[in-house]
């Protein structure tokens, strides 16, 4: 047994979502949105920390890590659950972070997804992007959303993620899991590659750069459907983040483009609950043929509110998800209050339903 194995076991039992090693610390956790020292556990050496580290570390991130001073892998302890990790080098010496992956992989009603968001599992061809900061639950979202699709469809599934996270099992469809790295050199080129391999859905773990977005949005209009991730906040600025990647010159043929091929928008944020654990907040954007105008026409500026008035095709805003998780007792208002969107607008939704507490005085 590995020496990480009994960290990861600690990490799994105490429900931690990540596990932080680095040099001249004792290990921590990110517990509940918080990081923590484990208990009775001493500072890890240099020395320790590289043989610990490098112990679970495949040979090619060796080479890699040699050659760059981090790398990204996935570890795998049976019983317990898969471990995506980042090894890297910084001032006090080596370092690591893993991320814990359940084995079991939640559905779509076990994470209460809305059916707005489930009904994107049943298009037949367009873009769907899930946003949010890192750590906001995208990958279990996104999984669920496979989840379900391999359950209620008979098609063929092709992942590209770096590394694999979750691991799917043929239910209903056929599906292929690619890793960066390992089965492919890049999402590109195994985005290319996808258009041989007779995919129905395609899963881009990260669209990192524009010629990952670009064959993206392609491929969404050449009759695939395409889930993707991007580091956005809010929905409207997703779209526009998309359009801003491209130079000027092709920013019309792409705002035509998205406008045709995007469907929905799921920007997420993962809160602290009340009583411990954590709960995701998401702001919903559906994409009808009113908001697929205002992109085609550079109106994005117009979006949140039409998501305002398109409650019936399930939009949502995230102040406005937020205010109903205050309301419910679910999350205190501060921690609302840190992951709204528009902070003005939100303290005034607070005090609408007398929640607003400390938070006057603080503005």
């Amino acid at each position: 047994m590995a020496q990480m194995d009994v960290l990861f076991r600690i990490m799994v039992e105490k429900e931690a979502s990540d596990l932080h090693i680095c040099t001249g610390q004792v290990p921590m956790l990110r517990l509940h949105g918080d990081i923590v020292s484990i208990e009775d556990m001493g500072v890890v050496s240099a020395s320790d920390a590289e043989s610990v580290l490098s112990e679970i570390m495949p040979e090619k991130n060796k080479q890699e890590f040699a050659d760059c001073n981090d790398t990204d892998f996935a570890y795998a302890l049976e019983g317990q659950g898969r471990f995506r990790a980042n090894i890297f080098m910084d001032r006090k010496g080596w370092g690591g972070v893993f991320r814990l992956i359940p084995s079991e992989i939640l559905t779509c009603e076990q994470l209460g997804l809305p059916k707005a968001m489930i009904n994107l599992c049943f298009l037949p061809k367009g873009l769907v992007l899930v946003t949010g900061p890192t750590g906001s639950g995208k990958s279990t979202t996104l999984c669920a959303l496979v989840d379900h699709i391999n359950k209620n469809r008979n098609d063929h599934i092709l992942t590209i993620e770096d590394p694999i996270e979750f691991v799917h099992e043929n239910i209903n469809c056929l599906v292929n899991q690619r890793e960066v790295g390992t089965h492919t050199n890049g999402f590109g080129p195994a985005l290319r590659a996808a258009l041989r391999e007779d995919p129905d859905i395609i899963l881009v773990g990260e669209m990192r750069d524009l010629e990952t977005t670009a064959i993206a949005i392609e491929t969404a209009e050449t009759g695939h459907l395409v889930f993707g991730t991007l580091h956005t906040t809010t929905a409207a600025s997703t779209v526009n983040r998309i359009i801003d990647q491209f130079p000027a010159d092709r920013q019309e043929q792409i705002k035509t483009m998205l406008a045709s091929s995007l469907k929905g928008v799921i920007a997420q944020n993962l809160l602290k609950k009340k009583g411990g654990g954590r709960l995701a907040a998401q702001e919903i954007l559906i994409i009808t043929r009113a908001i697929s105008s205002m992109i085609r026409d550079g109106k994005t500026q117009q979006i949140e509110s039409a998501m305002q008035v398109g409650g019936k095709y399930g939009m949502r805003l995230l102040n406005d998800v937020l205010q109903e998780m205050v309301k419910a007792g679910k999350v205190e208002p501060e921690e609302a209050f840190s992951k709204a969107a528009e902070k003005g607008e939100f303290l005034k939704k607070l005090q609408e339903i007398g929640m607003a507490g400390n938070l006057v005085a603080e503005m």
